[in-house]
This record gives structure tokens, C-alpha cells and sequence, in this order.
């Protein structure tokens, strides 16, 4: 009896590796895509957005839930409309950025008082939270990095100027700025991530001549 509780165990453990590595292979190839086609990611975060709108109607037209819960909700995403007028450029500062953030803690809050006083199907309390909670939170963190291999138009100047144009020179223009400063940066976000546990955990071959 023992010897079948043992194996069970062990094959629970590979289970949840394979989950694990199929979950970090399917994040990674999302950050890839998301680099290559900010425009299109664009387009599909504000499908999402339209399409949690919808389902937050519709809970409170046919499932009678709180108007603060559902009210919340649609606040919440009409910031994130905003956030997505400067995608893929996010600032962790911006009043705009930091509200979406409390206000999706604050939706975290609101979901669980209501399931804890209201009973739901685990499925049920699952669909919610997934849909409504996490989807599109979920694709601007996937989205994070996506800034790193776009060329800006204009060289972004730091505090104290009033001007929103500037005058470059040859030595500071553009495009030699931003590649200038991305050779010396490191990525941020989920692919720096997934490079830094790449590089350290998975071996690499030496190279042949």
C-alpha cells in the first residue's frame, strides 16, 4: 500500500515540473510574440478589455452581482484604456499606471468578500477571476518588455525641460541614442526573466572551432 502511495507521489512531482516548464515555454513565446507585434497586441489587449466590459454587464444584468463589484470593474478598465494610449511604453510612476494597479488589488478584495458570503461553484468563482481578474492584467505583464525592441520617434528627455520637441545633435541623435543605451542596458520584464533563468540554469555548449 505504501509502495503505491510512494509512486504516486513521485509521478505527482514529474506532473508538476512538466506543468511548470510547459507554463514558463508558453509565457516566454508570448513575450516573443508581443515584440514583434506590439500593434496587433495592442488591438487584442483592447478586444479583451471591450469583451470583460461585456461580462461585467452581464453579471449585473442576469447574475444580480454588487453594483460596487461590477462598478469597480468597469473603472478599472477604462484605465486601462489609458494605459493602452501609450502601449507599449508603460511609466511604473504615472498616476494612471499605479491606480490600475491598486484598483485591481481593490477588485481582488471586493471578489473574495462577495465569495465568501455568497456560495459558487469553484468553476464558477474560477471563470470569474480568470476573465474578469486576471486576463488583462495578465496581458499588459506579458506585455512589459515589449518597449525594449521598439525605436522611439523622439529621444525622451529627462526632468527640467519644458519642451516637448528637441533639437538633436549628431552625437545625440535618435537612433544612435537608443542603441547607444540599449547595448548598455539589460532587458527588464519577463524575458529578462526567463534569459536570466535560461543562462543560469540550463547548461550551454562551448563553442567549436
Amino acid at each position: 500500500m505504501w509502495f503505491m502511495w510512494l509512486l504516486s507521489f513521485v509521478s505527482m512531482a514529474i506532473q508538476m515540473v512538466f506543468i511548470t516548464l510547459a507554463i514558463a515555454a508558453g509565457l516566454y513565446y508570448l513575450a516573443e510574440l508581443v515584440e514583434e507585434y506590439t500593434v496587433l497586441t495592442a488591438k487584442v489587449i483592447k478586444v479583451m478589455i471591450m469583451a470583460t466590459t461585456g461580462v461585467f454587464i452581464g453579471l449585473w444584468l442576469f447574475e444580480g452581482m454588487p453594483f460596487t463589484m461590477i462598478g469597480c470593474g468597469l473603472v478599472t478598465n477604462a484605465v486601462f484604456i489609458v494605459l493602452l494610449g501609450t502601449f507599449p511604453f508603460f511609466s511604473f510612476s504615472s498616476p494612471s499606471f499605479i491606480l490600475g494597479v491598486v484598483l485591481v488589488v481593490v477588485n481582488h478584495y471586493l471578489a473574495f468578500n462577495y465569495f465568501a458570503t455568497e456560495w459558487h461553484p469553484f468553476s464558477e468563482v474560477l471563470g470569474y477571476f480568470t476573465v474578469c481578474l486576471w486576463l488583462v492584467p495578465f496581458a499588459f505583464f506579458v506585455s512589459l518588455s515589449a518597449s525594449e525592441l521598439t525605436l522611439p520617434t523622439v529621444n525622451q528627455q529627462q526632468q527640467g525641460q519644458q519642451s516637448q520637441y528637441q533639437t538633436f545633435d549628431n552625437k545625440d541623435d535618435v537612433v544612435t541614442s537608443y542603441f547607444t543605451k540599449g547595448r548598455r542596458s539589460k532587458r527588464s520584464g519577463l524575458l529578462s526573466l526567463f534569459e536570466y533563468a535560461k543562462d543560469s540554469v540550463l547548461p550551454t555548449r562551448a563553442k567549436t572551432f
